[in-house]
């Protein structure tokens, strides 16, 4: 993704406009995303709406659909009316006031159907810059056949997960509790956002000023609690997505997975061959009878400031997921999202779903209540750079084995630098 710079808000996007030609028969809003079974979505939509039609195009997955973003952004043209992003990316681009102000379109009205954390990732104040779709709790996925197997117990703590852990390696030493996939950032910082690390201090109205906070004590004693389980031998560290990850959790070499509100879904297309074995738990604790929790992943619908039809645009963005039963059941049954907007949270149908990957486990009744229990939690407008460092200073200290939290000094001292190179005023 192209740098952008704080001179870069003085920039002001055409914010789209209502006056456009109005076009013969339904307006047609380009809509850019990646999420699975999308095409029945779409179809819904446009089935169901006859004034506005959706044209959906997969450009990409993740960065590589951003880069393409940006570059049109900064061409002026060819950039879609509605853009799926991330929460993380959603500082990046408001940055450049490319995102319409959806709260100008009405987007506040829906502002009911989202708990407090999740509308704030996509707002500030009345303004309102994407429409939440999907999040990612964190819970604990395990293996129920190795836990009877072995005696384990369940763990309520992050201590018990390491006594747990010591008692599986005693029994059966090519076992691993877990595995730590130091590749990825966004689990890694969900594992921070439920110890109460707060990485950064930042919204678009106190921008330049940015908080950085990478290296607290609470992200410290995450990363000295998982470099201690590692070099233990009690949690394994291949990178998530490769061959080595993916035999773990089909081999029974890993008796937990950790995993967000989509996890259920990608370890049942994985790991087919282990259906039924599995069970869903809430995320340890790191004090006995807390409820902390945190997320990783998630998404949502903005509009871009290229669109010639924001009202209409913001109302795709609002509507085409929304607390649309019909669309979330094939989000749900095909796609395995995980619901943000409370009226599906609550829907008897999504509540009370039994999965059969899970034994027939309602596996809802963990994930919901710890959506429930997220924290809010602040995105940098500079998130690919601070995952980047993240998980290179983490890989680094792993395969040196040079401690971990040391490696949290290094990303705040490189993003610190980073920050302050792009015009941003960094505190403390």
């Amino acid at each position: 993704m192209a740098v952008i710079t704080a001179a870069a808000m003085a920039l002001t996007g055409c914010g789209g406009s209502d006056t456009a030609t109005k076009p013969d028969g339904p307006v047609k809003i380009k809509v850019w995303a990646w999420y699975p079974a999308f095409q029945p979505v779409v179809d819904l939509f446009n089935k169901t709406h006859t004034d506005v039609q959706i044209e959906w195009t997969n450009a990409g997955t993740g960065q590589d659909q951003y880069t393409k973003l940006q570059t049109a952004l900064k061409a002026g043209k060819g950039a879609p009316d509605v853009v799926m992003l991330e929460f993380q990316e959603i500082p990046t681009f408001q940055l450049t006031k490319h995102l319409v102000d959806l709260g100008k379109h009405g987007a506040n009205s829906i502002k009911g159907n989202y708990v407090d954390w999740a509308w704030k990732q996509v707002s500030n104040g009345d303004a309102v810059y994407a429409i939440p779709v999907d999040a990612g709790p964190m819970a604990m996925l395990y293996r129920e056949d190795i836990f009877k197997e072995y005696g384990l117990t369940v763990p309520k703590t992050w201590a018990e997960f390491k006594e747990q852990a010591q008692k599986l390696k005693a029994a059966s030493p090519t076992s691993f509790m877990t595995d730590f996939g130091a590749n990825d950032g966004g689990f890694m910082t969900g594992l921070l956002w439920q110890a109460g690390a707060r990485p950064f201090g930042y919204t678009a109205a106190q921008a330049p000023n940015i908080d950085l906070d990478v290296n607290s004590e609470a992200a410290k004693k995450v990363m000295t609690y998982w470099e201690d389980m590692v070099d233990s031998g009690l949690a394994d560290r291949a990178a998530f997505a490769t061959t080595d990850f993916y035999k773990g959790l089909t081999t029974g070499k890993y008796a937990t997975y950790l995993a967000a509100g989509w996890g259920p879904g990608y370890l049942a297309s994985v790991a087919k061959e282990t259906a039924g074995k599995w069970r869903a738990a809430p995320l340890p604790q790191w004090n006995p009878g807390e409820n902390a929790q945190g997320d990783w992943g998630g998404s949502a619908f903005a509009v871009t400031d290229q669109t010639k039809h924001p009202k209409e645009a913001t109302k795709v963005a609002m509507e085409i997921f929304g607390a649309n039963k019909d669309a979330w059941k094939i989000g749900i049954d095909q796609a395995f999202l995980f619901p943000t907007a409370t009226p599906i949270l609550d829907w008897e149908y999504f509540r009370d779903k039994k999965y059969d990957f899970f034994g027939g486990q309602k596996v809802n009744e963990v994930f919901v209540p710890a959506y429930n229990g997220i924290g809010e939690f602040d995105w940098s407008p500079f998130n690919s750079y601070y995952f980047s460092q993240l998980t290179t200073a983490l890989n680094q200290a792993v395969e040196k084995k040079t401690p971990w939290p040391a490696a949290l000094d290094t990303v705040q001292q490189n993003l610190s630098t980073y920050a302050s190179q792009q015009g941003f005023k960094v505190a403390p």
